[in-house]
């Protein structure tokens, strides 16, 4: 048996570092001023804008302030360019904020504590923004904002998305759906012209059906474009020749599950002609298609691309690679020269980064998709453990991950795991999971297991699993209903569906009747699948962490899944944490979690 896995000093890569890495972008905006993003370090504790402008960058978010909308639970779209500057949505009160960009404080444009304002737009002196309004009931609308009045564009759909206008004014495009569908199963492009009086006339439908469209764009000629995945994978269609049809593209997902809103992973140009980010095996390509069928790779080091934005002389992209974190970077168009305008500062040297590989585990339909990161400098078999996303329709990426570089430098290796119904493969692929949560999930990460100790690259008996959110479901699951594992961590992870679907929001209201069932006449089914049912049957340590303030799982849940452990005599820890919500912002819980996790691990190994 391997000895417990322990860094040598020279090789220290700590979970202070691990977590100081974890700086991210969001949201670029190109306009005459310049360049914006959002940007979030965990240190600071707040999400502000950032402006380049003369080959600098300035923050412009003053203290008080962070720019971050809970629209959906999730938020997105946080602020646009308009007026003379900004327009953004402030975390604390969700309220939208206009700023100019001479310093002059940010002053407010709504005042409504009942409203969440998200996915904000600018258009002719007005901010179009996705409304959320909390009553006895939630409500969503599309509205336009000006100072001191409000304007109702849509509403009757439950959920709204990605207001759009026309270069001309004429034509305004969105995207919505309606219970129980998810924004990734079904949905629908509106559309409605401005009138004579300059009000916006009826509604109508662009595209509908059984497909999941997203992220509507025009063209400087005023043509609309969506994403769709009508044929398969999210790809471009747009107004061709009086009829809509499908752009010449990739065969591959243009954009990943639309969780957060304001996404940016294409831009449409012309007939044909558009700038756009596709998934290939996992990795993420940046190209641009032009009219005559060509495609123009950019910035092929790089395998993850969000964000995307264009101006006469460069194509902006929040991008990462193998070896580099986050970073907002500068493509010229004509030379394809990279520049890094933020973010991607080293964070190990190259030869001391473990490198993802593809690696495929079980058959036929059955078949997934993960990535595998070797422990750093130690001998296999090594001690695995298997990370499991949120979501769960969501997906891993190959790009530098500072939490796996602290396990890998431990001795562990990692298996970063895209089971079926992860995005990035196809309508398909995502759709697998279609009232098998807590089974194909499980059944893949099992077999990511079986797998790699075949081609003898870990240590069958050493091996862990662990996952936040939908990924701590997962996990639960599998050390619930498998002997697998040698113990597991769920970080705010589901332990009792039933619960969690009387519990959470409106934005994942179904989304539980889609992967398990409907919780009355699919009853037996949830009893089969519910952690907390069964934690009997979990015979191996589990450890817990949990924000207090969590409104997607709530805390009561785990807490009653360590109780019910604690019960058993299962070696069962938790930590809470005041002020989280759903996913650790905080450095120093960031830090303490992982730090945490680690201990338990090795507390675990150094039992046998």
């Amino acid at each position: 048996m391997n000895e417990t896995p322990v860094s040598s000093p020279e090789a220290e890569f700590t979970a202070a570092q691990a977590v100081a890495a974890g700086t991210d972008f969001a949201e670029l905006k190109v306009g005459d001023a310049g360049l914006f993003w959002v940007e979030f370090r965990p240190a600071d504790d707040a999400c502000r804008i950032w402006h380049w402008h003369h080959h600098q960058a300035r923050c412009l978010t003053p203290d008080g302030f962070s720019v971050r909308s809970r629209v959906y639970e999730y938020g997105g779209g946080s602020f646009c360019l308009g007026g003379d500057g900004l327009v953004f949505v402030n975390e604390k009160d969700q309220q939208v904020y206009t700023q100019p960009l001479d310093n002059t404080p940010p002053r407010p444009l709504t005042q409504d504590p009942a409203c969440r304002y998200g996915d904000v737009q600018w258009h002719d002196g007005q901010a179009l923004a996705v409304e959320e309004r909390h009553g006895e009931t939630v409500e969503h609308r599309l509205v336009a904002l000006a100072e001191g009045t409000r304007q109702v564009l849509a509403e009757g759909a439950d959920f709204y998305a990605s207001p759009t206008v026309s270069p001309d004014g004429q034509r305004l495009a969105w995207i919505e759906w309606d219970r129980p569908a998810q924004p990734w199963t079904v949905t629908r492009l509106m559309t409605c012209r401005r009138e004579a009086s300059g009000q916006w006339g009826a509604a109508q439908t662009v595209a509908a059906g059984d497909e999941s469209l997203q992220q509507p764009r025009f063209d400087t000629a005023n043509r609309l474009y969506c994403l769709s995945d009508r044929n398969s994978f999210w790809q471009p269609w747009g107004e061709l020749d009086g009829s809509w049809q499908a752009l010449a593209s990739e065969p591959a997902d243009h954009a990943a599950a639309p969780w957060q809103l304001g996404a940016s992973t294409w831009l449409a140009l012309g007939p044909q002609h558009y700038l756009a980010t596709w998934f290939e095996a996992g990795f993420g390509q940046l190209g641009l298609r032009t009219p005559d069928g060509r495609s123009e790779r950019f910035a092929s080091a790089y395998t993850r691309f969000r964000h995307l934005a264009m101006d006469a002389t460069c194509v902006y992209a929040i991008a990462a690679s193998p070896i580099s974190p986050a970073a907002v970077i500068a493509i010229a168009r004509d030379t394809h020269e990279v520049n890094v305008l933020a973010g991607g500062a080293e964070v190990l040297p190259a030869h001391r980064i473990s490198l993802p590989q593809s690696f495929h585990c079980g058959a036929g339909e059955a078949l997934a998709h993960g990535f595998f990161y070797p422990a750093a400098g130690s001998i296999t078999p090594s001690p695995l453990i298997v990370f499991v996303h949120g979501g769960p329709t969501s997906a891993c990426y190959p790009v530098l991950d500072p939490r796996i570089q602290f396990w890998t430098h431990r001795g562990f290796a990692v298996a970063d795991l895209n089971y079926r119904g992860s995005s990035g493969y196809g309508r398909e692929y995502r759709h697998a999971l279609h009232l098998r949560w807590g089974q194909s999930d499980v059944e893949d990460a099992c077999s990511a297991v079986e797998r790699l100790a075949a081609d003898g690259l870990i240590d069958r008996t050493q091996v862990f699993i662990r996952g936040g959110s939908a990924g701590g479901y997962t996990a639960l699951c599998a050390l619930a209903f498998t002997d697998v594992f040698r113990a597991g961590a769920s970080l705010y992870g589901v332990s009792d569906p039933v619960a969690l679907a009387r519990a959470t929001h409106k934005f994942e209201g179904d989304y539980l009747d889609w992967l398990i069932g409907d919780p009355v006449q699919d009853a037996e089914r949830y009893r089969q699948r519910t952690p907390l049912l069964h934690a009997e049957r979990i015979k191996v340590p589990v450890v817990f962490f949990q924000g207090e303030l969590d409104a997607v799982v709530v805390p009561e849940q785990t807490r009653a899944m360590l109780a019910a452990l604690n019960a058993n005599g299962i070696e069962a820890q938790a930590h809470f944490y005041e002020g989280e919500r759903h996913g650790f912002r905080k450095a120093r819980n960031l830090e303490h979690a992982l730090d945490q996790e680690w201990r338990f691990y090795c507390k675990v190994l150094e039992q046998h």
